[in-house]
C-alpha cells in the first residue's frame, strides 16, 4: 500500500521529536512492504534524498526557522495547499494519509481526495476551544496519540478518546545494550551525555549553571537548531547561554554539535546517565527512550512521561526543586553501585516495544488497512 505522511517541518536528521517520528515510521512501513510518502514544506534541503519518499510542496515555503506565525500567513489563503496536496495525493493513489499535526501537519484543513482514509496524529493536546484543533479532530477517520501518556491526557481534558488509537513514537536506529563490564566502567568514570533541541523550555542552560562546584566528570551536550522554533530568537538565546555557562566550566563542560538520528544510541552507549531537565511535560521523549534502549539511565523531573518512560531504569526530582536537584538525584545514582546496575538493566525493556515496523502496524490497523 501507499501510505502518505504529511508534516510541513519535516527535515531528515532535524532534531525534532515529531520529525524523528515520522522518519521511524517511515522505515517501519518500508520494512512491512509498504509505500510511504511524505509531504514537507519548501525549500529542499541538502539531505533530502535521505528519505526515498519525501515530496516538497510547491504551495508552501517557510523560513529556517518557521515559528507558528510564519505557518499561519503561509496558509492565510488555503487554497493552493489544499489544491496541490489533495492533487498530489490522487496522482499517487495513495490509500491512506497521516496528517502528522493539527497545523503544522495539516490536519485541520484535512485535504485527502474522497475514498482516501486520513489519521491524525496528535503530539500535544490542544486547548478544548481552539477551532483548528476541532476542526483536525473532526476530519479525521481515526485520532492516533503518539504515546499512552497523551491518550490519558486526552481523557484528563474531557476528550471523547473512546475512537482514538494509539500509534507510538518509534527509535529510528536500535543498538544492542552497553555489555556489564563496560556499563561499570561507565558509573564510575564516564561522561553525563545530553542531547537535546535548542529550546528555552528544555532548561538546559539553568541545568549548566547549576552543574556543583564538587562536580568532577566531563558533561557533554548535543545542542541542535531544528528548523522551526515556538519563539522568535529562542534557539540563538539558548545556545548563547547554554555556551556561556559551559565556558565557566571549560574543563568539564562541552556543547557539541548536531548528531544524525542514527548517531544518537551510539552517542549514550558512552555515557554513565542522561538528564532530561525539560520544565513542561515531554509527551514522549525521545533523547530518554534513545538512552534506554542502550541501558543507559535516565534522570529527570517528575513530570510527563519521562517518569513513565523510564520507571525503575531512572531517578526523578520535583520540579519545584530546580535544577540542582538533578545533579543531587544523578550522583546519588552514580554512587549506587547496586542501584545503577538495577536501572542500566531495567532500560532496555523500559522501550523494547518502540520500533518502526510496531509503529506501522499500529497505524495501519487504526486506519483499518
Amino acid at each position: 500500500m501507499r501510505i502518505a505522511l504529511c508534516l510541513l517541518s519535516y527535515r531528515p536528521d532535524q532534531p525534532s521529536g515529531i520529525d524523528r517520528s515520522f522518519g521511524a515510521l517511515a522505515r517501519g512501513l518500508r520494512a512491512l512492504g509498504h509505500e510511504p510518502l511524505v509531504l514537507a514544506a519548501g525549500p529542499a534541503g541538502s539531505l533530502d534524498d535521505r528519505e526515498p519518499g519525501l515530496i516538497r510542496l510547491k504551495s508552501v515555503v517557510l523560513p529556517h526557522p518557521a515559528t507558528n506565525a510564519d505557518v499561519l500567513a503561509a496558509l492565510a489563503d488555503p487554497a493552493p495547499v489544499v489544491e496541490e496536496v489533495s492533487a498530489v495525493l490522487a496522482e499517487q493513489q495513495v490509500d491512506a494519509v497521516c496528517w502528522g499535526d493539527t497545523l503544522w501537519g495539516l490536519g485541520y484543513l484535512s485535504p485527502a481526495p474522497g475514498g482516501v482514509k486520513s489519521a491524525l496524529m496528535v503530539h500535544k493536546i490542544r486547548p478544548g476551544a481552539e477551532d483548528r484543533w476541532q476542526r483536525a479532530l473532526a476530519a479525521a477517520d481515526v485520532v492516533c496519540p503518539a504515546s499512552d501518556y497523551l491518550a490519558d491526557c486526552g481523557v484528563q481534558a474531557g476528550l471523547d478518546t473512546a475512537s482514538w488509537v494509539t500509534v507510538p513514537n518509534a527509535l529510528h536506529t536500535l543498538l544492542p545494550p552497553v555489555p556489564d563490564g563496560r556499563r561499570e566502567l561507565l558509573r564510575t568514570a564516564g561522561p553525563v551525555r545530553i542531547v537535546s533541541r535548542a529550546d528555552p523550555a528544555k532548561g538546559l542552560a539553568e541545568l549548566l549553571e547549576a552543574l556543583p562546584a564538587a562536580w568532577d566528570r566531563p558533561v557533554e551536550v548535543v545542542l541542535a537548531e531544528a528548523g522551526f522554533e515556538l519563539q522568535p530568537g529562542g534557539q540563538q538565546r539558548t545556545l548563547q547561554a547554554c555556551r556561556a555557562a559551559a565556558a565557566r566550566r571549560p574543563e568539564l563542560v562541552r556543547i557539541r554539535p548536531a548528531l544524525g538520528w542514527s548517531e544518537v544510541p551510539e552517542f549514550f552507549a558512552g555515557a554513565a546517565a542522561t538528564v532530561i531537565s525539560t520544565r513542561v511535560p515531554e509527551t514522549f521523549c525521545f533523547t530518554a527512550a534513545e538512552a534506554l534502549s542502550v541501558g543507559t539511565p535516565v534522570v529527570g523531573f517528575d513530570l510527563g512521561n519521562v517518569p513513565r518512560l523510564a520507571g525503575p531504569a531512572g531517578r526523578t526530582a520535583a520540579l519545584e526543586d530546580g535544577p540542582g536537584a538533578l545533579w543531587e538525584q544523578l550522583a546519588d545514582l552514580l554512587a549506587d553501585e547496586a542501584g545503577y546496575r538495577r536501572a542500566s538493566a531495567a532500560a532496555p525493556g523500559r522501550v523494547e516495544r518502540f520500533t518502526p515496523a510496531e509503529s506501522a502496524r499500529a497505524l495501519l490497523a487504526a486506519l483499518g488497512l
